[in-house]
């Protein structure tokens, strides 16, 4: 049998007046996947992230999580349905620690109601208990115990990814979405990071996405990679599939593979 369908978008569409930023895209992401999301720069990747993560709503087309309508639906409503994702430009509390950033994550499952909050009643302070193993729990998945107190922007670059990536997990999403996990990283730091990106896929059974665009990394890293060119889906398949595509060596290369210039 196939795994659980995490998230199913059906034929999405994204104008914005005139423009078509991403047009009839589909998209059937399992738990235990690991799906790569490529294209050439203006094609489509983040709008598709967006899309996908509530942040934007589309102009025509759905978007099912674990078989539940949420079309047009707020991030933070499928947030709690169970889809996190980080962002191309690191979003961290700077001035807060490591382990708070990552508690940040938790509190949208265990954190206490208004009313205990405002006043700190008992249940706040048990929720606040509960919250703060849970982060210290997924600062040990993630490498990061020895720096759970340090400030988060002292952090090297590398660091203030992984600690990006903890406090999504924190949510205990069933899918986690990562926009360009690898920019601006050294090669020690992207081996680290697919390192963890694996554990967190194969400890956690989490479904995985990456728009990436180092293809050494999404070609070793992903199950299955889906190609955007111009806001349409051009390939879906396994990395050799899509590498021998002719409709992706067009959209990186401009060429067709009978030698013909494409305009």
């Amino acid at each position: 049998m196939s795994a659980p369908e995490v998230i199913t978008a059906d034929n999405l569409s994204r104008r914005f007046g005139g423009l078509v930023a991403v047009e009839d895209y589909s998209l059937v992401l399992r738990k235990d996947e690991l799906v790569g999301l490529i294209g050439p720069n203006g094609a489509g990747k983040t709008t598709a992230f967006n899309l996908l993560t509530g942040i934007i709503r589309p102009t025509s087309g759905r978007i099912r999580i674990a078989g539940e309508d949420l079309t047009g639906k707020a991030p933070n409503v499928l947030a709690r349905r169970g889809v996190a994702r980080t962002f191309q430009n690191i979003r961290l509390f700077s001035d807060l620690s490591v382990l708070e950033n990552i508690m940040c994550g938790a509190h949208m499952r265990y954190g206490a109601s208004l009313f205990p909050t405002l006043f700190q009643l008992p249940a706040f302070r048990r929720a606040e208990r509960v919250i703060e193993k849970r982060a210290m729990e997924i600062s040990e998945l993630t490498g990061l115990t020895h720096l759970t107190g340090q400030r988060a922007g002292d952090l090297s670059y590398g660091d203030q990814r992984r600690v990006e990536i903890a406090r999504a997990l924190a949510s205990e999403p069933a899918a986690l979405l990562l926009d360009e996990p690898a920019a601006g990283l050294n090669p020690s730091e992207t081996e680290t990071l697919v390192a963890l990106i694996r554990g967190i896929n194969r400890q956690l059974g989490t479904a995985v996405m990456v728009v990436e665009h180092d293809m050494r990394l999404v070609m070793g890293l992903c199950q299955r990679i889906q190609v955007l060119n111009r806001g349409r889906l051009v390939a879906d398949g396994t990395p050799t599939e899509v590498q021998n595509d002719p409709g992706v060596i067009e959209a990186y290369l401009g060429t067709r593979r009978n030698g013909g210039a494409n305009a």
